[in-house]
Parts: C-alpha cells; sequence; structure tokens
C-alpha cells in the first residue's frame, strides 16, 4: 500500500528562504515538494495561466474544463489539487463553484525558486 502524503497547512506561508540560501529543512522540502507536485501537471499548467491572466477574475470550473478540452469531473479534480496546495481559492455561487488565483502563494513559490541574490 502506498504512503499518504502529508497534509499541507495552505493557511501558512509558503515555507523557507530561497533553495540557494544553504541546506532546507526536511519539513520546509516536504511542503515545497508537495506544492510543486500540484503544478506539476499540464492541465493544471494551463488552468493556471487562465487565472493568472486577470488574477481578480473568478472562473467556473466548467468554463476551465471547456478552455483546457477536459471534462467537468477532470476539471474539478485539478483544482481540487490546486486548492489543497493554496494555489487557488473556490467559492460557491449558486450551482457552479467559482475558482481564482492565490497571487500572493504563487509569487512566495517563486521566491523561494528564486537562485540569484
Amino acid at each position: 500500500m502506498p504512503k499518504p502524503l502529508p497534509v499541507i497547512d495552505v493557511s501558512a506561508p509558503i515555507c523557507c528562504a530561497p533553495l540557494a540560501a544553504g541546506p532546507m529543512s526536511a519539513d520546509d522540502a516536504v511542503e515545497l515538494a508537495l506544492r510543486l507536485k500540484a503544478l506539476a501537471d499540464p492541465i493544471r499548467i494551463q488552468m493556471m495561466s487562465l487565472l493568472m491572466g486577470d488574477t481578480l477574475r473568478e472562473v467556473a470550473a466548467s468554463e476551465l474544463a471547456a478552455a483546457v478540452g477536459v471534462s467537468g469531473g477532470t476539471a474539478t479534480h485539478h483544482l481540487n489539487q490546486l486548492r489543497g496546495a493554496g494555489m487557488v481559492t473556490s467559492q460557491r455561487r449558486g450551482v457552479n463553484n467559482l475558482y481564482r488565483a492565490e497571487p500572493a502563494n504563487l509569487e512566495a513559490l517563486r521566491a523561494v525558486l528564486n537562485t540569484c541574490c
């Protein structure tokens, strides 16, 4: 049976100093790896590019599914992965779940990966 992955506390800021700053703790490495894993899929990257185009815009899962050419269920699965990693938030309105990018979390992730001084 596969080992279950740890749960990320998405209310906490992204973990740590830039990778170039020196050795990273095991806990920070797991947290960072789980966030990167959420982005490591072409469909999720496409969805993020659509959501990042206008960070104030909320987009229905069905609209994202149509834009990237997947079923509604598949889109919801990918969006749940992104939400679990803190990359998007969702809000229910009527029968729709509307999704919005979390630019602060994405910027923090970029800062961790930055190798420049």
